[in-house]
Order: structure tokens, then sequence, then C-alpha cells
């Protein structure tokens, strides 16, 4: 019997442990899809508590807890830091066989080099010993993505963000890459006339434009999607249920704007039009730039309206959604590809049973121009645990080419969340390291070992441009 998260965890075969330790593990991170905060990096934060770092804003954590029969005084409430973890601890026992177990443990090691199990019997002593250790400047938020080896990460932002944290953060010398992602989810979130009109006001201040026609909407967007820009950004970003691919005509979608901003709600079939439109003239300006634009598809979110209107969004009640994928997908991309102004373009798959659908769409539109130009992303939310990435990596790997894989990401809000690559690696050595074994593959080192450091770390650097430093940041 092995013991629990030892050197050799989820790593069966030995040839998986070679790869593994010899090529993947030193590799450097590039986190280009994350949800931490600027101003966190910028401030370079000290944390008080392990809950404060661990346990807020973390819903994968949240949904465990109150699954486990945690009042939400103890998750979101008032209850003392002390009293969330206690809680948390009581709860980390209860999920054996949940990735929450595996990335609890890890998390605990990788940091702070506690390898006794969290329960209720251990909490106070695992609390105080990382509080200590959090008072300390080795564990700054900036120590921990140092700890952690990142080299680039890519936080999300709304167009509408003055981003005074990224302008902060690249004047003060911070060697790690930290730059925004271009998010126009409440620029296309047009069924609620009232939210949204106040919404487009924000992005006028933001943008110095007064917004009352479609033109103006448009102008703004491109002044602060070149803002964006000068400030280093290339990626795009999008949560969407599903693509959006309706017939319109520029006067169709002028009077729709003009409808809404005038304080009328949509119906359905002019939502589906303006989002339709909306969404290729954001591909656009990615490909004017020379951006990659990812689109996260298929959550069914915001199903507790009870919950929503108590706490708001992103709080743990959304789930897998069974959204029709192939259609629109297929007609929004070939629009673009059709006047050669496909970006390179990132899919991620909420529903397993898209998962095939996904990678053979992402090979019609693969055109020679760039390795991978289209990809089917990595496990994302509900599949970034070891079952989800097999099957992301399966699916990949028969529909298309493996070694062109951009790799993992983080999706996370917590600067504990890192060991989620090693668990990433961990699960690809594995694959590969048991097809050797079965002799699907050959024992050719060099060969696998140069696709898991591709994987890892050469195919995001070369496919998103880290290699080059902005040259438009000194000028912000």
């Amino acid at each position: 019997m092995k013991p629990f998260l030892n050197e050799d965890f989820l790593l069966r075969t030995a040839t998986a442990r070679t790869l593994y330790h010899e090529y993947a593990q030193q590799m450097p991170i590039i986190d280009y899809h994350n949800h931490l905060l600027p101003d966190q990096i910028a401030e370079d934060r000290q944390f008080d508590t392990i809950t404060q770092v661990w346990l807020y804003g973390d819903h994968y954590k949240w949904r465990a807890m109150r699954t486990n029969g945690v009042p939400e005084r103890y998750i979101t409430g008032d209850a003392s830091d002390w009293e969330k973890f206690e809680k948390w601890a009581e709860t980390v026992p209860q999920t054996v066989r949940n990735p929450l177990y595996h990335w609890t443990h890890l998390e605990l090691q990788r940091y702070f080099g506690i390898t006794e199990l969290l329960s209720p019997a251990s909490a106070r002593r695992i609390y105080d010993q990382c509080n200590a250790l959090l008072q300390t400047p080795e564990y700054s938020v900036r120590n921990l993505l140092r700890k952690m080896n990142v080299e680039a990460l890519c936080t999300t932002d709304d167009p509408s963000d003055s981003l005074e944290h990224h302008r902060a953060l690249q004047s003060s010398g911070f060697e790690i890459q930290v730059l925004p992602t271009f998010r126009p989810d409440k620029v296309m979130a047009v069924e609620d006339a009232a939210s949204y009109n106040a919404y487009l006001d924000k992005l006028g201040q933001s943008a110095a434009v007064d917004i009352h026609t479609y033109h103006d909407l448009q102008t703004a967007l491109r002044l602060r999607h070149d803002y964006f820009a000068a400030l280093g950004c290339r990626l795009s970003d999008h949560g969407l249920e599903q693509l959006y691919a309706a017939d319109y005509t520029d006067a169709e979608i002028n009077d729709i704007f003009l409808k809404i901003r005038g304080g009328k709600e949509l119906i359905p079939a002019e939502v589906v039009q303006f989002k339709s439109a909306l969404l290729i003239l954001l591909a656009e300006m990615d490909w004017e730039k020379g951006w990659t634009q990812q689109f996260h598809l298929g959550a069914l979110r915001n199903n507790n309206a009870r919950m929503l209107r108590q706490l708001g969004p992103d709080t743990g009640w959304d789930s897998i959604g069974d959204f029709s994928q192939g259609r629109a997908l297929s007609t929004f991309l070939d629009r673009l590809d059709g006047q050669d102004k496909l970006a390179k373009t990132i899919l991620y798959n909420l529903n397993p049973a898209d998962n095939e659908l996904m990678a053979t769409m992402v090979g019609n539109f693969n055109d020679g121009s760039v390795a991978g130009k289209v990809q089917f992303g990595s496990g994302w939310w509900f599949l970034d645990q070891k079952d989800g990435m097999e099957k992301q990596l399966n699916a990949l790997s028969n529909m298309g080419l493996l070694s062109r894989f951009v790799g993992m990401l983080t999706d996370s809000r917590s600067f504990l969340s890192y060991p989620r690559h090693e668990y990433f690696r961990r699960v690809l050595c594995n694959l590969l390291g048991q097809d050797v074994e079965n002799g699907e593959l050959p024992h050719d080192l060099e060969l696998l070992g140069s696709i898991v450091q591709n994987i890892c770390y050469h195919n995001a650097k070369a496919y998103f441009g880290f290699e080059k430093v902005p040259a438009e940041t000194a000028a912000v």
C-alpha cells in the first residue's frame, strides 16, 4: 500500500513517474485564465488567516459544506474565520473521492509543508500553523506565486474596469507578468433592460463616450479594447450558455439597441439577434489585434433563485447545462473564417456529453496558419478533476493533436490553487505512461518528454506570445 499523496501520487507506472519527475514537474506555470484579484497582487497582500486565502470566494468548498449540512452563517455569513475553518475541517473527511479532498491536502503540503490530514481533530493545529506562516514575508501574495513557479497569469476583467492595479503592477518591476483579460459578459446581458442600461452608463463613463446608439456602443468597446491592449492584454473571454449565430441586418441591430436603450424589454428573438451581432463585433476586434478568444460554454447558472437574491451570482448555485451547441457554434466560427477574421480560439466545454463534438469542431477551422489555432480547452469547472481531465485529454487525442494542446489553467479565485497545475500534469503523465506500458506508445522519452513539456509550458508560451513584453506598456 502506497502512502497517501506521496511523491508518486497518480503516477501508476515507471514511465509515468519518469515523465512527471524528469520532464513536467519543474516547468514554469503560465496561468492564462483565472479570477485572481489584481489589487491583491499589486498591494502584495498578506492574509491574516488561512480562511481568508482559502475559503473566501471558493464556491467549490461552499457547495461541499452546504451538502454536509453546514449552515450558511459558517460559509458566507458572519461567523469568525476560525469558526468557518472549523466547519470546513469537519467537512473535509466527508469529501473522500471528491477532488476537493485531493486539492485540500495538496495545498496544505505544497504551501505549508503540512502532511497531517485535515479533520476536526487536527483543525486547530493546522489553523494555527498556517496562520503563523501567513504572517511571514515569504507568504505574501507575490511570494505565493513565486513559490509555485508562476511565470505569467491573466486575470479576468470587465471592459469598464480602470485596470489601475495592472498599471501599478507593470510599473512596480514585479517579474511575473500579470495581464488583464477582456471579459465582456455584461455587454451581452441584454435580458434585463434596467440593469443593462445602468451598465452601459458605466461603460460609457470608462470610455468617455455617451452611448445613445449602437454605433456609440461600438466606439466605446473599441476604445476599451484598445486600452486593454495597451496594458498587454492578449486574450478575451466569454462565459456563455451557448454561442449565438442568428441572422441579422445592421438596421435590425440599430433598432434593437434603441429599443433597449429606451428601457423596453426585448423579445427572445431580438435578444439572440443582438447577442449574435455583438459576438461577431467582439471577435473581429480580437482578430484585428491578434488576440485569442476564449468561450466557456455550457454552464446553467443561478439555479436557486432564492439564494441568488440573498447572495448574488457566483456563490455556488450553478450546474452543468444540456444546451444544443453544434449548429450555432459551427455557424459562428464559419462566418468569421469565411471573412478570414477568425482569431485564435479556445472552446471550453462543461458538458462531457459534448466532448467529442467540441474536439471535432475545432478541427473544422484549423487552417495551418498557427499550430493549434482553434483549441479544445482543458477540463473546466465541474470537469477540472481527474475523470474530467482524462475524458478531455482522450477526446482531444482521438480527434485532434494532443501535442499542440495549450494545457491547464486554474480558473480560480484563490492564490492557493496552483497545485491544480501539478494535478493536471500528473494526470497527463499517467495517461502517456500507461500507454507506453501497454505497448500503445513507444518508450521514447525524448519524444514523449518534449510533448509533456510543450503541453505544460512551451505551447502556451508560444500560442499567447508570453515570450514578448508588450511594447505599448511603457507608454501607458
